[in-house]
């Protein structure tokens, strides 16, 4: 599903157009983009937990040449799943 597909699924839900349906899943991807960009954890009851997590710098190896290489820290978008997705997904 991508989020065109997204949208389509919310305008059917929700009785709207697709139009306003496709403004609703983009601002909502935006204000978590914007929310994990200042480090907030983003809660969604019943659905799960967006956290950043910090990944240091380290030393790495170029896989084409074996030429030792640093690799630079960074912060990623994690996600962990609430126990009724969990259980949706595994019953």
């Amino acid at each position: 599903m991508n989020s065109s597909d997204l949208a389509d699924t919310v305008a059917a839900a929700a009785n709207l157009t697709k139009a306003d349906a496709r403004k609703v899943v983009d601002a909502v991807f935006a204000a978590i983009t914007d929310a994990a960009a200042k480090g907030d954890e983003i809660a969604v009851n019943g659905f799960g937990k967006f956290k950043v997590k910090e990944s240091a710098a380290r030393e790495g190896r170029n896989p084409a040449t074996g030429e030792a290489m640093q690799i630079a820290a960074s912060r990623k978008l994690g996600f962990a799943a609430a126990k009724a997705v969990k259980d949706k997904l595994n019953g």
